[in-house]
């Protein structure tokens, strides 16, 4: 798929999805997606600024935005930023007044240079049309010293998890997906766009590629999902 048939693509996708979006997240992981997302929060270390600037990119219905948002101690603000409105006005009860949603791709931030304190994305950087161009943009806005944090699905190193995750996803997932969400291929895509995106080193290499250092990872359970960190210097 070419990258602008891509962006296409997912954007009427998510748009479609958007009413039972949050209800299939949860159904479809078990709701382990919940503790995952509350980790990938934790390693933002964004209690070191409480009161500044932070962006949820690729925003969604706005689950990691409100939830940081609502943390105690947390004074600053948060922009919930995604390209399907659908998707932000779907989340609308989450709003807070720390909370600001922006409709705005991962590729063209409305930011100024080194202006957030930190960016969390989640289950989302594998649908932006190029990579290198959101990890870049993203090092962008950040200060200096701030915290660049990527949730997103995996493909588990164990051959048994593995042969259990791929029959899920491939074939048990779609199915659910399909009969709740109302939309025919949407949960098919899931499944190829985690085949298709570089794996846990890759990505960690990426993020060195356009500049972020003290990059790390680790893999949530079993290697099912994965958590990167990295910083700008």
């Amino acid at each position: 798929m070419l990258a602008a048939d891509k962006r296409r693509y997912v954007q009427r996708m998510f748009s479609e999805i958007a009413p039972r979006y949050d209800l299939l997240n949860h159904l479809l992981s078990f709701n382990v997606d919940r503790s995952w997302r509350r980790r990938a929060i934790a390693a933002l270390a964004w209690e070191r600024a409480p009161s500044g600037t932070y962006v949820d990119l690729c925003a969604g219905t706005l689950d990691v935005a409100a939830a940081l948002a609502n943390r105690p101690g947390f004074s600053g603000r948060v922009l919930g930023a995604d390209f399907a409105e659908p998707m932000l006005r779907a989340g609308a009860t989450k709003m807070t007044t720390a909370l600001s949603p922006i409709v705005a791709d991962a590729l063209e931030l409305p930011l100024r240079d080194e202006s957030a304190e930190g960016a969390i994305v989640a289950f989302g950087i594998r649908n932006v049309e190029n990579l290198d161009g959101a990890l870049a943009e993203t090092f962008r806005v950040l200060k200096p010293g701030a915290r660049f944090v990527i949730l997103e699905f995996s493909t588990p190193p164990s051959p048994m998890i593995r042969a259990t995750y791929h029959a899920y996803f491939h074939h048990v997932l779609p199915t659910i997906g399909a009969a709740i969400s109302g939309h025919g291929t949407a949960y098919r895509y899931l499944p190829d766009s985690v085949a298709s995106f570089p794996n846990a080193g890759e990505l960690a290499a990426r993020l060195r590629g356009v500049g972020f250092d003290s990059v790390t990872w680790e893999p949530l359970t079993f290697g099912v999902a994965a958590l990167h960190v990295g910083q700008r210097p």
